[in-house]
């Protein structure tokens, strides 16, 4: 069930996309689908809504999204320069004009002194923009880590259209 905010941003989300002509898709790891599902319980969203793809594994990120395996060697699967490639990935295997990825760690083991559990990468990918890549420190369960997460990408593509209008 989504909260009242989340809907909210559902949409304006959909609003935006459908009166560009335009669509998007998600790449998760961490919240293991959660963003496409809350984009998919707005009725309708197939005019907007592409696809999902849950790539958990590193084998996978690197299999369904063409992530660099060294790449993840080196920065580690929760990092910027992943999630930045899981967008471009899921945007150049996908008919979408948006692509939003996240990667983290939502616990509760996996952290580091590093990266902390609650430590999420997020990027956004348009078609003709430049990507916009951030990272976040969450409190909280896993639960409250993985929520927190489909807010703060729901509301970055929402302002990211909404200022495009402008």
């Amino acid at each position: 069930m989504r909260c009242p905010e989340e809907s909210e941003l559902i949409e304006r989300i959909a609003l935006a996309l459908i009166q560009r002509r335009e669509r998007m898709g998600t790449a998760e790891s961490c919240t293991g689908g959660l963003i496409a599902a809350a984009c998919t319980s707005l009725a309708g969203s197939s005019q907007w809504f592409e696809r999902g793809v849950v790539s958990y594994s590193n084998q996978s990120k690197t299999e369904l999204l063409g992530v660099p395996a060294a790449l993840i060697e080196l920065h580690g699967s929760v990092s910027g320069e992943v999630a930045t490639h899981m967008a471009h990935g899921l945007l150049a295997h996908a008919p979408i004009d948006w692509a939003l990825a996240v990667t983290g760690i939502a616990g509760p083991s996996g952290g580091s002194e590093a990266k902390p559990v609650g430590t999420v990468w997020l990027a956004l990918v348009h078609e003709r923009q430049p990507v916009r890549v951030w990272k976040e420190l969450f409190p909280g369960d896993r639960q409250e880590v993985r929520l927190q997460t489909v807010r703060a990408g729901l509301t970055a593509l929402c302002e990211a259209l909404e200022d495009r209008d402008r």
